[in-house]
């Protein structure tokens, strides 16, 4: 099983950064390569820029704690985890980490690449938000 973890010191408030990825059906907008998600209830569905649909299970979106956490349940994967934490460092400015768990562990290599872009898109659409309060 293999992991990767990315960080990031953005220039917004930690609930503007959450406010980013809470709402699961976001996701195409800050992570590349999807360009589709549907909700049902805890169940999301990505679809991939190449049409692959994957279903993922939403474990955790808890806005005191900062947390938004899921995994990928499609037969693909063995085990997956993803997790997306947000800590106030001062008002105007948050530490996002971004965690991904994922066996086969090339499939957590493969993914490392999106989790790094979904992190730069993270920061500068929080930070748009921020300088537009």
């Amino acid at each position: 099983m293999a992991s990767i973890r990315y960080e990031k010191v953005i220039e917004a408030a930690p609930d503007t950064v959450f406010g980013v990825v809470t709402k699961p059906e976001s996701i195409p907008e800050w992570f590349p390569g999807i360009v589709k998600a549907e909700v049902d209830g805890n169940v999301r569905t990505i679809t991939t820029a190449s049409g692959m649909q994957m279903p993922e299970l939403i474990i955790a979106n808890d806005p005191l704690l900062r947390r938004f956490a899921y995994r990928i349940t499609a037969p693909l994967y063995k085990f997956h985890l993803g997790t997306i934490d947000v800590i106030e460092l001062a008002p105007n400015r948050s530490l996002c980490i971004y965690s991904t768990t994922a066996e086969p562990d090339t499939l957590a290599l493969i993914i490392a690449g999106g989790t790094l872009g979904a992190l730069e898109e993270i920061c500068r659409i929080a930070e748009d938000r921020q300088r537009s309060l």
